[in-house]
Formats: structure tokens, C-alpha cells, sequence
């Protein structure tokens, strides 16, 4: 019995520690691969501190785990200081109750609630914005207080009582009693609970997600960015170093936690034999704990002035960028940082630095859902058509000023005056796709592939993927039954569901940007997406996996575009951004970064960019450009009236929950 409770011991913590193993050996590969280790190597932790805005998110981070846990620890002890002293059982019982529940409450409702609650705050005060450092800060504090509460409270409860009035009726003012008598004795708990408000802030994401304004990411939420798309080296490298500092953390947490048990077991002990007891100071016992606090806010403290030192720059101008994550050339992979590289060029140009804050999110509903709540302020945003075309009915764009952007003349004239902007007043194109089938040819039969049919084929049930939101979901059973994807009729729709109904026994998962790592690992075989991304696949791809795309026959195209909403704080800046992301340096780095079809002669007539990507590649990106305005116009999604658009969310609900 003891054997197998061994092996079972065993197993849960090679389950536990065995992919975190892994990735710590393979933060020093030599080469990209987390399956082949090429050679030692300190190479992705060198790219990693070459990354301004990773260090940037570092410093955010720890600059907030450090005034959350002291601000935390603070308002904590003394909450629980004044819950022990309350007499009413029933009164301590129920705020006992009301700290728990932040604990066990799902991170994601404290989030919105968090959200929710500064934005109405926020617009009762008249202020701009509403979300940003202040918010996520108190929104820390917020989800810290518990914890802190939950381990000073059990220290004041062991407390003898008698000490702090014995100390009282020897002269100490209750002030002097309370910081000579009681806090040494309840000092374990409070630096613990420090030290775990430090942990939770370092490393919480959700939270923080829904509370983060423009301009301020934090550390958990730059790699939630980096790992949009596909897993870079420096992600191992990054979160080697994280897995070590929150260790650091819990070792230190558990020494606070041996000293204190190791002092009252020695007291037992003495009272057993009859011997004095240790005095509670003599030990240093309070002073070791003191000293791994100290160390961890100072540690803190340098690196953050480390990194100030190392990143600073004149501010004097700032640009808040919105845009899908990963959707721009960041310098990773040898590639042009165009980010840096506009900062660079305008402070050349004209004299004056400027700082981009560059922000992201994962679909056009969340960016919408940001900016519509008026929390947050940003100067350029990046939609697709249809949910600019939305923006533009509720008055949340601000009409150009071409004669900041002169770069506007190489956009090609088959994007232009398209149904979402017709009279080219509020956007300029960033890049255009088109949907297609990526599949695995080591598995399906060259015979089975050419339409939309092989999304439906059973023999490939278990291996499809399909779009995990509802428009596109729908959109690839409506372009298979010629149904019109932008069509009122409710009828249509319940045709495109019943589709996806009859589709789900086949469905191995519904997916968005975990289709990544399915499709290159072999996992799946059959998938719906854009075309850019395929080629992002193909980079990554297993040994064992071949991956091939087509179009189908009826498809959806798509134009994403740079517009300045209304909350806009530098209109001019901004159009100089968008007319730098339009030059030939900026424009084919971007195209050449994010595999995406780019609406700028300057690009796809450039024979260099062309030489680049290859015949094949050029032929899936760009087919037929002359005649794209027509393909785009018959079957790009259009924005839904509200009441289609509820009636679509409805139907899409009944396929999930069914």
C-alpha cells in the first residue's frame, strides 16, 4: 500500500512538473524547436532583455506587486486587527463570510465587476478615461486584502490578550502597546501575507485584463500577447524566470512559516520540562522574516530602477495604438521593430520624442466593448470592415485629415471607396485577407479537398476544427449552401445552423487562436482560417505534418484598416503613425511579419518582397488583385442590424449549450 501511494505521489508530480521540465530546458536551445535540442545556449534570454516593451511590462509589474502588497498588508492588518477586537460573534462571523468570498469568487466576475465599477465611477466623475494604472491598481489591492486578512487574523487569535493590556496598564498608550507588544507577536503573519499579496499581484492576468487601460501592460498580459499567435523562444525564457521568482517567493513564505511553528514547538517543549521559554525576540525569529521582506521589496525596488535606467527616454509626445495581437512587425526574428522605428524616425524628423503605447486585443467585440465603454482613450485603432462600419454609424470615428497622411496615394484604388467607408472619410487599409481550408495532406485525400464539403466529410470526424464565434462559424455552412451571409432572413439562418448542427458529431473542437498549435502539432487536420495565418502555421509545423491550403469556390474576404476613434488625445500624431505604417520600409516589414496581403503598391510590387515570399506564397495572398474590389463587394460580412445580429448570437448559443 505504501508502494503505491509512492508511485501515485510520484505521478502527480511528474503530471505537475514535468511541462515546466521541459520548458525550462528548452529556454536554452539553441534553436526555435520545442522538440529538438540543438545545443546549449543563453540566446532567447539575451532577445528576451532586448525587448523594450517586455522590460517595460516587468517594471509595470512589479511596480504594482509592490505598492499593492504594501498598501495591501497595511489596510489588511489593520482589518483584522479590528476584527478581533469586535465582541459580537454574529458581526465577526459575517465579515469572516464577506472576505472569503473575493477568494473563492472566479477571477473573471471580480474582473468585469471591477470594470463595471470604475467606468460608472468614471462617468459620474466626468473623467476621460477610467481604466489605466490607478484602476489596476485598486483593482490589486482589491483581490490582495483577503489574503493578507487570512493570515494576520490567525496570529492576533493566538495572541494572549493580557499582553497588550498588561502593557497598557504599565503606561503604553494603546499605540505604543499595539506596535511594541502586538505586532511583534502577529509579525510572521503579516510579512506572509505581504509576501503572498506580492505573489498574487506578480503573476495575476485576469484581473488585470479587464482593468487595464491604455498605454499600461502588465508582464502576465504581455505574454498572454506574445502567445496569440505561436510560442517564441523568449516565451521559455520569460516564464523560466517567472517559475523561479514565484518559487524564490514560496520558499520564502514557507521559511517565514517553519520559524514561527519551530518557536511555538520550542515553547511547548520548555513548558513540558519545565524550563523558561524562549523570549519571542531573542530567537531573531521576527527578524528573518523581516529581512526576506525587505530583501524581496528591495530586490524589487533595483530592478525596477534598473530597468527605468536601462529603457529611459524623453517623453514628451504619447501615441495609444489598439490593434489585434501579434498583427504588427515587433522585431522579433530578425524582423524591423516598426514600432521603435516610427518613434526613432519622428524624433529625427521633428525634433520631439514620442513614446507608442502599443495595446491589444483579441477580436473586434472586445475592442468595440473597450472603447464603446469609455473607459479607456486611444488614438489609433485597427478594426475589420464590418465592425468599422458599426463604429462609424455610432459616431465613434473621426473623419482624416489626408493631408497628414500623403502616403495614402500608394494604396491601391481596389480598396478604396468600399461599402464600410464609401467616401474614404475615416480609414485607410492596413491588410486584406481572404478565408480558405488549411489541411493536413499526411491525412487527408487530395481527392476530398477544393470546396467547403470537407469541413463536413466524415471520414476526417474527430480531426476538423471550426471557428469558435458565430459569424464566422455560420458564414463557412451559409458560403456552402449559397446562402447570402449577410442576409436578414431568419430563416436562412436557422438553414446555416442546422448546418453546423449536423457538423458538430464531426467537430473536434470549436476553436480560435488555439488552432495554431493543433494544426503545426498534428492534432487536428482540417481547418477553416485565413490565409495569412497559414503561412504562420507552415513555419511552425511538426515533422509529421503537411500542411496545404485552398480556397473554396464561395469565401468571405476582409479588409482590416488604421482609424482614429473619437476619444482620440493627438489626431495629428496619430495620422503621422498611420502615414509611417504606409512607407515602403514600414509597410513591407509589416506584410512580410504577419504573412497577411497588403493593400499597398509600395509592397506587392516590391521585387525584393516578392523574391522574399516566393511564387507560391504570392499566389495564395494575392489572388487575382485586379478583380478583388468585385469579390470583396459580393461576399465580404457586412455589419447586421441589431436585430439580425441578436437573433444570429441566439442561434449560436443553442449550437454551444446543445
Amino acid at each position: 500500500m505504501k508502494r503505491a501511494a509512492k508511485i501515485y505521489t510520484a505521478l502527480i508530480f511528474v503530471f505537475l512538473f514535468a511541462p515546466i521540465a521541459i520548458l525550462l530546458v528548452f529556454s536554452f536551445n539553441d534553436a526555435k524547436s520545442l522538440s529538438v535540442f540543438s545545443g546549449f545556449s543563453f540566446k532567447w534570454y539575451y532577445e528576451l532583455f532586448r525587448d523594450a516593451e517586455t522590460l517595460n511590462a516587468l517594471k509595470n509589474t512589479l511596480i504594482l506587486a509592490v505598492i499593492a502588497s504594501i498598501v495591501s498588508t497595511v489596510m489588511g492588518t489593520a482589518a483584522a486587527v479590528g476584527m478581533n477586537k469586535l465582541r459580537s460573534k454574529y458581526l465577526r462571523a459575517a465579515l469572516d463570510t464577506a472576505t472569503d468570498i473575493p477568494m473563492m469568487n472566479p477571477d473573471i466576475i471580480t474582473g468585469i465587476s471591477l470594470m463595471l465599477m470604475f467606468v460608472f465611477f468614471g462617468r459620474l466623475l466626468g473623467a476621460t478615461t477610467s481604466l489605466g494604472f490607478w484602476s489596476m491598481l485598486a483593482a490589486h489591492i482589491t483581490f490582495c486584502l483577503p489574503y493578507v486578512i487570512m493570515q494576520v487574523l490567525p496570529k492576533l487569535q493566538q495572541m494572549d490578550r493580557a499582553l497588550p493590556e498588561a502593557a497598557m496598564d504599565l503606561g503604553c498608550t494603546p499605540v505604543r502597546a499595539f506596535f511594541r507588544v502586538e505586532v511583534p507577536e502577529i509579525l510572521p503573519g503579516i510579512i506572509t501575507g505581504m509576501i503572498m499579496a506580492f505573489t498574487l499581484s506578480l503573476d495575476d492576468f485576469v484581473i488585470s485584463y479587464f482593468t487595464q487601460g491604455s498605454g499600461f501592460q502588465t508582464l502576465p498580459i504581455r505574454i498572454y500577447n506574445m502567445t496569440k499567435k505561436t510560442v517564441t523562444p523568449k516565451m521559455y525564457a520569460l516564464a523560466t524566470i517567472i517559475f523561479f521568482v514565484i518559487l524564490a517567493l514560496l520558499l520564502l513564505t514557507n521559511l517565514v512559516d517553519e520559524d514561527d511553528t519551530q518557536r511555538i514547538r520550542d515553547a511547548r517543549r520548555a513548558k513540558r520540562e519545565g524550563k523558561p521559554a524562549r523570549p519571542a525576540r531573542s530567537s531573531g525569529g521576527s527578524r528573518r522574516p523581516v529581512r526576506a521582506a525587505v530583501g524581496i521589496l528591495t530586490a524589487a525596488a533595483l530592478l525596477i530602477a534598473g530597468i527605468s535606467i536601462y529603457s529611459s527616454r524623453q517623453e514628451t509626445r504619447v501615441l495609444n495604438v489598439y490593434n489585434w495581437g501579434e498583427y504588427i512587425s515587433d522585431g522579433s526574428d530578425d524582423s524591423l521593430n516598426t514600432i521603435t522605428a516610427f518613434e526613432e524616425w519622428y524624433k529625427a524628423t521633428y525634433g520631439v520624442p514620442v513614446k507608442v503605447n502599443y495595446d491589444t486585443y483579441a477580436s473586434n467585440e472586445d475592442m468595440y466593448a473597450k472603447l464603446k465603454s469609455g473607459a479607456v482613450s486611444y488614438d489609433v485603432v485597427i478594426p475589420s470592415d464590418y465592425m468599422i462600419a458599426r463604429m462609424e454609424s455610432e459616431d465613434m470615428l473621426l473623419p482624416l485629415n489626408y493631408d497628414n497622411i500623403p502616403n495614402y496615394q500608394y494604396i491601391s484604388e481596389d480598396f478604396r471607396s468600399l461599402y464600410y467607408d464609401p467616401d474614404n472619410t475615416y480609414t485607410v487599409p492596413y491588410t486584406y485577407g481572404i478565408v480558405g481550408v488549411i489541411y493536413n495532406a499526411n491525412v487527408v485525400d487530395e481527392a476530398d479537398t477544393g470546396s467547403w464539403d470537407l469541413m463536413w466529410n466524415p471520414k476526417y470526424a474527430g480531426n476538423i476544427l471550426q471557428y469558435n464565434n458565430a459569424r464566422d462559424a455560420l458564414g463557412t455552412a451559409m458560403y456552402r449552401a449559397g446562402i447570402d451571409v449577410n442576409t436578414t432572413d431568419h430563416a436562412a439562418w436557422k438553414q446555416a445552423l442546422q448546418a453546423l448542427v449536423d457538423q458538430r458529431p464531426l467537430v473536434k473542437s470549436y476553436v480560435m487562436d488555439e488552432i495554431y498549435n493543433m494544426m503545426e502539432s498534428g492534432e487536428a487536420a482540417v481547418a477553416s482560417y485565413y490565409a495569412g495565418d497559414y503561412f504562420t502555421m507552415c513555419d511552425a509545423q511538426a515533422e509529421n505534418v503537411d500542411l496545404q491550403f485552398y480556397y473554396p469556390d464561395e469565401t468571405n474576404y476582409f479588409i482590416d484598416a488604421m482609424c482614429i476613434p473619437s476619444c482620440c488625445q493627438d489626431q495629428e500624431l496619430a495620422e503621422c503613425f498611420i502615414n509611417f505604417m504606409l512607407s515602403r520600409e514600414a509597410a513591407v516589414a509589416n506584410a512580410e511579419y504577419i504573412y497577411y496581403a497588403s493593400p499597398n503598391r509600395l509592397v506587392y510590387e516590391d521585387p525584393e518582397y516578392i523574391e522574399d515570399m516566393g511564387e507560391d506564397t504570392m499566389d495564395i495572398l494575392y489572388p487575382g488583385i485586379g478583380s478583388f474590389r468585385d469579390e470583396y463587394n459580393r461576399s465580404a460580412y457586412r455589419n447586421l442590424d441589431q436585430d439580425t445580429l441578436t437573433f444570429v448570437n441566439s442561434l449560436w448559443e443553442t449550437l454551444k449549450i446543445n
